[in-house]
Protein backbone atom coordinates (compact mmCIF):
# COMPACT_ATOMS: atom_id res chain seq x y z
CA UNK A 1 0.00 0.00 0.00
CA UNK A 2 2.85 2.40 0.85
CA UNK A 3 4.35 1.74 -2.59
CA UNK A 4 0.99 2.53 -4.24
CA UNK A 5 0.76 5.82 -2.30
CA UNK A 6 4.29 6.76 -3.37
CA UNK A 7 3.43 6.01 -6.99
CA UNK A 8 0.28 8.14 -6.79
CA UNK A 9 2.22 11.07 -5.39
CA UNK A 10 4.84 10.76 -8.13
CA UNK A 11 2.12 10.54 -10.80
CA UNK A 12 0.48 13.76 -9.57
CA UNK A 13 3.84 15.49 -9.35
CA UNK A 14 4.79 14.44 -12.88
CA UNK A 15 1.46 15.59 -14.30
CA UNK A 16 1.55 18.97 -12.59
CA UNK A 17 4.40 21.43 -12.15
CA UNK A 18 3.19 24.42 -10.11
CA UNK A 19 4.21 27.81 -11.49
CA UNK A 20 6.37 30.24 -9.52
CA UNK A 21 6.70 27.81 -6.59
CA UNK A 22 9.50 29.66 -4.77
CA UNK A 23 7.92 33.07 -5.32
CA UNK A 24 4.51 31.83 -4.19
CA UNK A 25 5.80 30.45 -0.91
CA UNK A 26 7.80 33.62 -0.22
CA UNK A 27 4.78 35.83 -0.94
CA UNK A 28 2.37 33.78 1.17
CA UNK A 29 4.96 33.38 3.96
CA UNK A 30 3.15 30.51 5.74
CA UNK A 31 3.79 30.44 9.48
CA UNK A 32 3.61 27.71 12.07
CA UNK A 33 0.10 27.05 13.32
CA UNK A 34 -1.46 29.00 10.46
CA UNK A 35 -4.55 28.17 8.44
CA UNK A 36 -4.42 28.69 4.70
CA UNK A 37 -6.79 28.54 1.76
CA UNK A 38 -5.76 27.21 -1.65
CA UNK A 39 -8.77 28.11 -3.77
CA UNK A 40 -7.46 26.42 -6.90
CA UNK A 41 -5.94 23.25 -5.54
CA UNK A 42 -5.24 21.54 -8.87
CA UNK A 43 -3.05 18.52 -8.20
CA UNK A 44 -1.71 19.92 -4.96
CA UNK A 45 1.70 21.29 -5.94
CA UNK A 46 1.42 24.61 -4.14
CA UNK A 47 -0.58 23.03 -1.31
CA UNK A 48 2.15 20.48 -0.65
CA UNK A 49 4.74 23.26 -0.36
CA UNK A 50 2.54 25.25 2.04
CA UNK A 51 1.87 22.24 4.29
CA UNK A 52 5.57 21.38 4.28
CA UNK A 53 6.51 24.84 5.58
CA UNK A 54 5.65 23.89 9.19
CA UNK A 55 4.40 20.68 10.85
CA UNK A 56 1.22 22.21 12.28
CA UNK A 57 -0.08 24.22 9.31
CA UNK A 58 -3.61 23.40 8.17
CA UNK A 59 -4.84 23.94 4.63
CA UNK A 60 -8.28 24.12 3.05
CA UNK A 61 -8.05 23.19 -0.63
CA UNK A 62 -10.82 23.72 -3.17
CA UNK A 63 -11.21 22.59 -6.76
CA UNK A 64 -14.18 22.04 -9.05
CA UNK A 65 -12.30 19.53 -11.21
CA UNK A 66 -13.02 16.09 -9.74
CA UNK A 67 -10.13 14.43 -11.56
CA UNK A 68 -7.59 16.95 -10.24
CA UNK A 69 -9.08 16.75 -6.75
CA UNK A 70 -8.65 12.97 -6.70
CA UNK A 71 -4.98 13.27 -7.61
CA UNK A 72 -4.49 16.01 -5.01
CA UNK A 73 -6.00 13.77 -2.32
CA UNK A 74 -3.40 11.13 -3.11
CA UNK A 75 -0.54 13.61 -3.24
CA UNK A 76 -1.49 15.25 0.06
CA UNK A 77 -2.35 12.05 1.92
CA UNK A 78 0.92 12.13 3.92
CA UNK A 79 -0.26 15.34 5.59
CA UNK A 80 -3.25 13.52 7.06
CA UNK A 81 -5.96 15.61 8.71
CA UNK A 82 -4.03 18.84 8.18
CA UNK A 83 -5.29 18.89 4.57
CA UNK A 84 -9.03 19.57 4.20
CA UNK A 85 -10.05 19.12 0.57
CA UNK A 86 -13.40 20.01 -0.98
CA UNK A 87 -15.07 19.77 -4.39
CA UNK A 88 -16.10 23.42 -4.70
CA UNK A 89 -15.80 26.59 -6.72
CA UNK A 90 -13.32 28.95 -5.14
CA UNK A 91 -15.95 31.70 -5.10
CA UNK A 92 -17.84 29.56 -2.55
CA UNK A 93 -14.90 29.55 -0.14
CA UNK A 94 -16.86 31.25 2.66
CA UNK A 95 -19.36 28.39 2.85
CA UNK A 96 -16.56 25.82 3.01
CA UNK A 97 -14.64 27.70 5.69
CA UNK A 98 -17.86 28.00 7.65
CA UNK A 99 -18.36 24.25 7.36
CA UNK A 100 -14.84 23.75 8.74
CA UNK A 101 -15.58 26.15 11.58
CA UNK A 102 -12.72 28.48 10.64
CA UNK A 103 -13.54 32.11 11.54
CA UNK A 104 -10.55 33.43 9.58
CA UNK A 105 -7.51 32.33 7.58
CA UNK A 106 -3.91 33.48 7.71
CA UNK A 107 -3.45 33.50 3.96
CA UNK A 108 -5.09 32.62 0.66
CA UNK A 109 -3.75 31.55 -2.73
CA UNK A 110 -5.30 31.48 -6.19
CA UNK A 111 -3.55 30.06 -9.25
CA UNK A 112 -6.18 30.56 -11.94
CA UNK A 113 -4.50 29.00 -14.92
CA UNK A 114 -5.60 25.83 -16.70
CA UNK A 115 -3.52 22.86 -15.56
CA UNK A 116 -1.28 20.81 -17.82
CA UNK A 117 -3.48 17.79 -17.13
CA UNK A 118 -6.55 19.62 -18.41
CA UNK A 119 -4.78 20.94 -21.50
CA UNK A 120 -3.20 17.59 -22.30
CA UNK A 121 -6.44 15.59 -21.93
CA UNK A 122 -7.92 15.95 -25.41
CA UNK A 123 -11.30 14.59 -24.32
CA UNK A 124 -11.75 17.54 -21.94
CA UNK A 125 -11.84 19.91 -24.94
CA UNK A 126 -9.63 22.66 -23.51
CA UNK A 127 -7.02 22.52 -26.27
CA UNK A 128 -7.04 22.51 -30.05
CA UNK A 129 -3.83 20.48 -30.13
CA UNK A 130 -5.78 17.21 -29.87
CA UNK A 131 -9.22 16.19 -31.07
CA UNK A 132 -11.89 15.91 -28.41
CA UNK A 133 -15.43 16.86 -27.57
CA UNK A 134 -16.35 20.52 -27.18
CA UNK A 135 -16.68 20.46 -23.39
CA UNK A 136 -14.25 22.83 -21.60
CA UNK A 137 -16.08 22.63 -18.26
CA UNK A 138 -13.84 22.61 -15.20
CA UNK A 139 -16.62 20.70 -13.42
CA UNK A 140 -18.15 18.26 -15.85
CA UNK A 141 -20.88 17.39 -13.35
CA UNK A 142 -22.03 20.97 -12.86
CA UNK A 143 -24.92 20.81 -15.31
CA UNK A 144 -23.73 24.07 -16.84
CA UNK A 145 -23.70 24.48 -20.65
CA UNK A 146 -20.53 23.23 -22.30
CA UNK A 147 -18.55 24.80 -25.12
CA UNK A 148 -20.68 22.74 -27.52
CA UNK A 149 -23.69 24.80 -26.45
CA UNK A 150 -21.83 28.06 -26.95
CA UNK A 151 -20.60 27.08 -30.40
CA UNK A 152 -23.84 25.57 -31.68
CA UNK A 153 -26.58 27.52 -29.91
CA UNK A 154 -25.48 31.04 -29.00
CA UNK A 155 -26.29 33.95 -31.30
CA UNK A 156 -23.81 35.58 -33.63
CA UNK A 157 -23.82 38.68 -31.42
CA UNK A 158 -23.01 36.74 -28.24
CA UNK A 159 -20.29 34.72 -29.92
CA UNK A 160 -18.68 37.84 -31.34
CA UNK A 161 -18.85 39.58 -27.97
CA UNK A 162 -17.35 36.56 -26.19
CA UNK A 163 -14.43 36.17 -28.60
CA UNK A 164 -13.79 39.93 -28.76
CA UNK A 165 -13.92 40.60 -25.02
CA UNK A 166 -12.62 37.41 -23.41
CA UNK A 167 -10.33 36.38 -26.26
CA UNK A 168 -9.37 39.95 -27.22
CA UNK A 169 -9.33 38.75 -30.83
CA UNK A 170 -9.61 41.47 -33.52
CA UNK A 171 -11.07 38.87 -35.90
CA UNK A 172 -13.99 38.08 -33.59
CA UNK A 173 -16.63 39.09 -36.12
CA UNK A 174 -15.19 36.90 -38.88
CA UNK A 175 -14.82 33.96 -36.52
CA UNK A 176 -18.35 34.24 -35.14
CA UNK A 177 -19.78 34.49 -38.66
CA UNK A 178 -17.82 31.41 -39.76
CA UNK A 179 -19.14 29.44 -36.78
CA UNK A 180 -22.75 30.44 -37.39
CA UNK A 181 -22.54 29.69 -41.13
CA UNK A 182 -20.93 26.28 -40.53
CA UNK A 183 -23.40 25.09 -37.89
CA UNK A 184 -26.35 25.78 -40.20
CA UNK A 185 -25.12 22.85 -42.30
CA UNK A 186 -24.23 20.52 -39.42
CA UNK A 187 -23.39 20.85 -35.72
CA UNK A 188 -19.75 21.52 -34.85
CA UNK A 189 -18.82 18.54 -32.69
CA UNK A 190 -15.10 18.47 -31.97
CA UNK A 191 -12.18 20.70 -31.03
CA UNK A 192 -10.42 19.85 -34.30
CA UNK A 193 -13.45 20.96 -36.32
CA UNK A 194 -13.65 24.25 -34.45
CA UNK A 195 -9.90 24.92 -34.68
CA UNK A 196 -9.90 24.33 -38.43
CA UNK A 197 -12.95 26.55 -38.85
CA UNK A 198 -11.33 29.42 -36.94
CA UNK A 199 -8.10 29.02 -38.89
CA UNK A 200 -9.95 29.30 -42.20
CA UNK A 201 -11.78 32.40 -40.93
CA UNK A 202 -8.50 34.22 -40.34
CA UNK A 203 -7.17 36.33 -43.23
CA UNK A 204 -4.27 34.60 -45.00
CA UNK A 205 -1.92 37.49 -44.25
CA UNK A 206 -2.67 37.23 -40.51
CA UNK A 207 -2.10 33.47 -40.56
CA UNK A 208 1.24 33.93 -42.32
CA UNK A 209 2.67 36.32 -39.74
CA UNK A 210 0.99 34.93 -36.63
CA UNK A 211 3.21 33.41 -33.94
CA UNK A 212 0.48 31.20 -32.50
CA UNK A 213 -2.44 29.20 -33.81
CA UNK A 214 -5.39 31.38 -34.91
CA UNK A 215 -7.74 29.40 -32.64
CA UNK A 216 -5.81 30.21 -29.45
CA UNK A 217 -7.88 33.22 -28.45
CA UNK A 218 -11.22 31.66 -29.43
CA UNK A 219 -10.58 28.59 -27.28
CA UNK A 220 -9.49 30.82 -24.41
CA UNK A 221 -12.63 32.94 -24.72
CA UNK A 222 -14.98 29.96 -24.83
CA UNK A 223 -13.29 28.33 -21.82
CA UNK A 224 -13.59 31.54 -19.81
CA UNK A 225 -17.24 31.95 -20.77
CA UNK A 226 -18.16 28.32 -20.07
CA UNK A 227 -16.62 28.49 -16.58
CA UNK A 228 -17.58 32.12 -15.82
CA UNK A 229 -13.95 32.71 -14.89
CA UNK A 230 -14.11 36.50 -14.53
CA UNK A 231 -17.28 36.22 -12.46
CA UNK A 232 -15.63 33.65 -10.21
CA UNK A 233 -12.65 35.93 -9.65
CA UNK A 234 -14.80 38.98 -8.94
CA UNK A 235 -16.93 37.13 -6.38
CA UNK A 236 -13.82 35.81 -4.65
CA UNK A 237 -12.12 39.20 -4.47
CA UNK A 238 -15.30 40.82 -3.17
CA UNK A 239 -15.31 38.49 -0.16
CA UNK A 240 -11.79 37.39 0.69
CA UNK A 241 -10.37 40.44 2.47
CA UNK A 242 -12.79 40.19 5.40
CA UNK A 243 -11.51 36.66 6.12
CA UNK A 244 -7.91 37.80 6.53
CA UNK A 245 -6.68 39.17 9.87
CA UNK A 246 -4.16 41.98 10.00
CA UNK A 247 -0.93 40.38 8.78
CA UNK A 248 -2.77 37.89 6.57
CA UNK A 249 -1.72 37.63 2.95
CA UNK A 250 -3.41 37.07 -0.39
CA UNK A 251 -1.45 35.74 -3.40
CA UNK A 252 -3.02 35.55 -6.87
CA UNK A 253 -1.40 34.09 -9.98
CA UNK A 254 -3.08 34.97 -13.28
CA UNK A 255 -2.46 33.95 -16.88
CA UNK A 256 -4.78 36.34 -18.72
CA UNK A 257 -4.66 40.11 -19.10
CA UNK A 258 -8.29 40.65 -18.07
CA UNK A 259 -7.84 38.63 -14.88
CA UNK A 260 -4.55 40.34 -14.07
CA UNK A 261 -6.14 43.74 -14.62
CA UNK A 262 -8.99 42.89 -12.24
CA UNK A 263 -6.57 41.71 -9.56
CA UNK A 264 -4.28 44.72 -9.98
CA UNK A 265 -7.12 47.25 -9.82
CA UNK A 266 -8.74 45.57 -6.82
CA UNK A 267 -5.49 45.44 -4.86
CA UNK A 268 -4.78 49.07 -5.68
CA UNK A 269 -8.27 49.99 -4.46
CA UNK A 270 -7.66 48.16 -1.19
CA UNK A 271 -4.32 49.97 -0.81
CA UNK A 272 -5.80 53.46 -1.30
CA UNK A 273 -5.91 55.91 1.55
CA UNK A 274 -8.23 58.84 0.86
CA UNK A 275 -11.30 58.00 -1.23
CA UNK A 276 -12.78 61.46 -1.34
CA UNK A 277 -13.95 62.80 -4.73
CA UNK A 278 -11.10 64.40 -6.65
CA UNK A 279 -12.65 67.87 -6.43
CA UNK A 280 -12.47 67.84 -2.58
CA UNK A 281 -9.27 69.76 -1.66
CA UNK A 282 -8.69 68.04 1.72
CA UNK A 283 -9.43 64.51 2.85
CA UNK A 284 -12.58 64.28 4.92
CA UNK A 285 -13.29 60.55 4.60
CA UNK A 286 -10.55 59.41 6.97
CA UNK A 287 -10.16 56.17 5.10
CA UNK A 288 -6.94 54.27 5.65
CA UNK A 289 -5.30 51.65 3.41
CA UNK A 290 -6.45 48.11 4.13
CA UNK A 291 -3.48 46.35 2.52
CA UNK A 292 0.15 46.76 1.65
CA UNK A 293 1.03 45.76 -1.90
CA UNK A 294 4.07 43.49 -1.64
CA UNK A 295 5.49 43.97 -5.15
CA UNK A 296 5.33 47.08 -7.31
CA UNK A 297 5.36 44.91 -10.41
CA UNK A 298 4.03 41.35 -10.73
CA UNK A 299 6.50 38.53 -10.30
CA UNK A 300 7.09 36.38 -13.38
CA UNK A 301 8.97 33.18 -14.17
CA UNK A 302 12.70 33.36 -14.69
CA UNK A 303 14.73 31.72 -17.43
CA UNK A 304 15.29 28.47 -15.53
CA UNK A 305 11.59 27.93 -14.86
CA UNK A 306 10.63 28.86 -18.42
CA UNK A 307 13.12 26.33 -19.76
CA UNK A 308 11.47 23.61 -17.67
CA UNK A 309 7.87 24.78 -18.06
CA UNK A 310 7.02 26.97 -21.06
CA UNK A 311 3.43 27.36 -19.84
CA UNK A 312 4.70 29.57 -17.02
CA UNK A 313 5.50 32.30 -19.55
CA UNK A 314 2.27 34.23 -19.08
CA UNK A 315 2.00 33.78 -15.30
CA UNK A 316 1.90 36.92 -13.17
CA UNK A 317 1.94 36.87 -9.37
CA UNK A 318 0.52 39.72 -7.31
CA UNK A 319 0.30 39.75 -3.51
CA UNK A 320 -0.90 41.93 -0.64
CA UNK A 321 -0.66 41.89 3.14
CA UNK A 322 -3.59 43.14 5.18
CA UNK A 323 -2.64 46.05 7.45
CA UNK A 324 -6.01 47.33 8.71
CA UNK A 325 -9.69 46.45 8.86
CA UNK A 326 -12.03 48.08 6.37
CA UNK A 327 -13.04 51.64 7.12
CA UNK A 328 -10.58 52.22 9.98
CA UNK A 329 -10.00 55.94 9.98
CA UNK A 330 -7.43 58.30 11.36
Amino acid sequence: MAQEDDNAQRDAASLHRPVLPVETLAALNPRAGGRYLDGTLGMGGHASAILSAAPDIELCGLDRDSEALGLARQRLAPFGQRAHLFHSRYSDFASVLGELGWPSIDGALLDIGVSSMQLDSAWRGFSFCGDGSLDMRMDQHSGQPSAWHWVNCESFARLKECIAELGEDPQAGRIARAIVDARQKAPIETTAELAALVERAYPAAWRARGRRHPATRTFQALRMAVNDELGELRRFLDGILSWLPVGGRLVVITFHSLEDRMVKQTMRHWAEACRCPKHVPLCVCGHQPEVRILYKKPLQAGEAELAANHRAGSAKLRAVEKIAEAGVGA
